[in-house]
């Protein structure tokens, strides 16, 4: 079914495993239900020195994009090389304001997944009643709803309400993770949406208990031992396993 020309051998080795590992976080995405249809976005740096970057073809499902037909643009949006596909202006205005300001951004993944905007919408935000919010919450920003992200000067904001956070909830519209690869970004949104997916149903059942304070403290250590250490790297090959098995054909 793809008749996208496929770019292995057109671009760097770099480049084409970068297209690799986010056209799989894409399908990945849609695998584990977090897609919107055609919106939202991923995107990752290319591999060099341009501040060039990859995000989807706009208008594919998430389950269809594959390394070949990923959208190559600069810093504001624009492509860098011809393809057949339109960019969503919306979609890169968060992207490549969080690109800019964070050098250790080369991933940044969105979603607007029901769990993760409802308890974006929710004036507790994340409480402390997992295991997974205690990563959550140990590197965690808030961005305050401002309408459909389109406007420049909403830039500066953002960045400042993400600061060095590797977590950030976009209040009454979504979640946002950032890592230094496709991998790390798509396991730290594992955790986000488990986090939001566990609140919703335990505020529904009733009254809940919260961690220990003590406990909050010492998730730093916890995440950098478990998350940051070796947990996309051990985690990453057997997603791309689990997918090779339900929907091949992304690194085409």
């Amino acid at each position: 079914m793809n008749t996208i020309p496929s770019l292995k051998g057109q671009v760097s080795a770099a480049e084409w495993q970068a297209r690799v590992d986010l056209a799989a976080a894409y399908r990945l995405v849609a695998l584990y239900g977090w897609d919107d249809l055609i919106f939202t976005h991923i995107s990752m740096r290319v591999p060099g020195p341009e501040h060039h970057f990859l995000i989807n073809p706009y208008g594919m499902f998430f389950e269809e994009i594959t390394a070949s037909s990923l959208v190559k643009v600069d810093l504001n949006g624009n492509k860098v090389v011809d393809s057949p596909f339109p960019v969503n202006p919306a979609g890169f205005t968060i992207h490549s304001a969080i690109h800019a300001a964070r050098e250790d951004a080369h991933c940044v993944m969105h979603t607007h997944s029901l769990d993760g905007v409802a308890v974006s919408a929710m004036k507790c935000g994340v409480l402390p009643i997992s295991q997974q919010s205690t990563f959550v919450l140990s590197s965690l920003g808030y961005h305050d709803y401002e309408g459909v992200a389109l406007r420049e000067d909403e830039k500066p904001r953002l960045v400042q309400d993400m600061g060095t956070n590797a977590f950030l909830m976009l209040r009454n519209h979504g979640l946002l993770t950032v890592g230094k690869s496709p991998a790390e970004a798509f396991l730290a949104m594992y955790i986000f949406e488990a986090t939001c997916r566990i609140q919703v149903r335990a505020l529904a059942g009733g009254e809940v208990t919260r961690v220990n304070d003590d406990i909050l403290a010492g998730s730093p250590a916890a995440v950098n031992a478990v998350m940051l250490g070796m947990g996309s790297s051990l985690a990453w090959p057997a997603l791309l396993r689990r997918l090779e098995r339900r929907n091949p054909g992304f690194a085409e």
